[in-house]
């Protein structure tokens, strides 16, 4: 049902914080990208918020609309990601978990689903980190558990 053709986010960043992962730190992004959902192409736009509760540790919430065809599709996730403290290194490898649901225009259902995510951020500079990583959905259809995999391609930015 849900198909990302391609999903480009820029996060912005505290610069005063120690690092990119430490405690208090705030990460905003933004989404702009493409999808194919129900045989239908959507522009897809969003915008997520991360807050690191303590170090290396982030709770988040993040909104995508699904704009330009029909059903209206808008999806609202919730994601927990720690980042591993490995001393002396900028690589960083991380897990995370997330909750989303989907809301849709009737006279479909909206649906929820759940996941996991890990991979590995590589922090570029005191203000800066790239991440690659694997993404895990899995879903309820009432019949059966529906899961699907892709990767993960992010970068931060400090300012």
């Amino acid at each position: 049902m849900k198909k990302i053709i391609l999903l480009i986010t820029f996060i912005v960043t505290n610069i005063f914080a120690q690092d990119v992962f430490s405690q208090g730190n705030k990460n905003f992004g933004f989404t702009l990208g493409s999808s194919d959902n129900f045989n239908q192409n959507y522009t897809v736009v969003g915008v997520d918020v991360n807050y690191f509760i303590l170090d290396n540790l982030s709770l988040g919430t993040d909104y995508k609309g699904f704009f330009g065809s029909s059903p209206k599709i808008q999806q609202l996730t919730v994601p927990v990601t720690y980042h591993l403290p490995l001393e002396n290194t900028t690589y960083k490898p991380y897990l995370g978990a997330f909750f989303n649901h989907t809301f849709l225009e009737e006279p479909f259902k909206d649906y929820s689903i759940y996941g996991g995510r890990a991979g590995l951020s590589i922090q570029t500079s005191i203000n800066s980190f790239m991440s690659l990583g694997w993404v895990q959905e899995f879903g309820n259809s009432g019949k059966n558990i529906e899961n699907q995999g892709y990767p993960e391609i992010s970068a931060g930015f400090s300012f």
